[in-house]
């Protein structure tokens, strides 16, 4: 069985992006930026490779998300690599859709302090998918949400 969850993403977007300037220390200071994405299947369609042109206020930036099915636990995991660091994945974000929403989780850390991370995709059966994502310092009871990423087709 083929997943469709990502479908809606499948093509090639403008993206504007709002991203806090520091996490987790209370900063209410936010950037604006914008970016481009492109997304192809891969896997037979259990996968696909979101290519990013992300333009920084620092300069452009580079980088992709690869996301595979898992068919036997109905779950996705999401993986970041960097061209900053060609040689490092991210912890993958793991989980699924459900009523429209996608939520994945992982268990990082920042400045050596462990997170919970939340990657959320939202509005994905409308012309303008959003992706947010959050980390919590208390396990998920409280969230701070630091970058969102609004899409519109290129």
């Amino acid at each position: 069985m083929v997943s469709s969850d990502f479908d809606f993403e499948i093509g090639g977007w403008l993206v504007r992006h709002r991203r806090l300037k520091d996490r987790l220390v209370g900063c209410q200071n936010w950037e604006e930026f914008d970016g481009t994405s492109a997304t192809s299947h891969v896997l037979g369609g259990n996968g696909n490779v979101e290519d990013n042109v992300i333009n920084f206020p620092s300069g452009t930036y580079r980088a992709i998300a690869i996301r595979s099915f898992d068919e036997k636990r109905q779950s996705w995991a999401i993986w970041w690599l960097s061209a900053q660091t060609p040689h490092s994945l991210d912890v993958p974000v793991i989980g699924r859709f459900e009523n429209g929403v996608g939520t994945f989780l992982a268990e990082d850390s920042l400045n050596g302090q462990p997170v919970l991370v939340r990657f959320l995709w939202l509005h994905t059966d409308t012309a303008t998918p959003r992706w947010e994502q959050a980390m919590s310092l208390d396990g998920g009871i409280s969230w701070e949400t630091n970058w969102t990423m609004d899409f519109r087709r290129s």
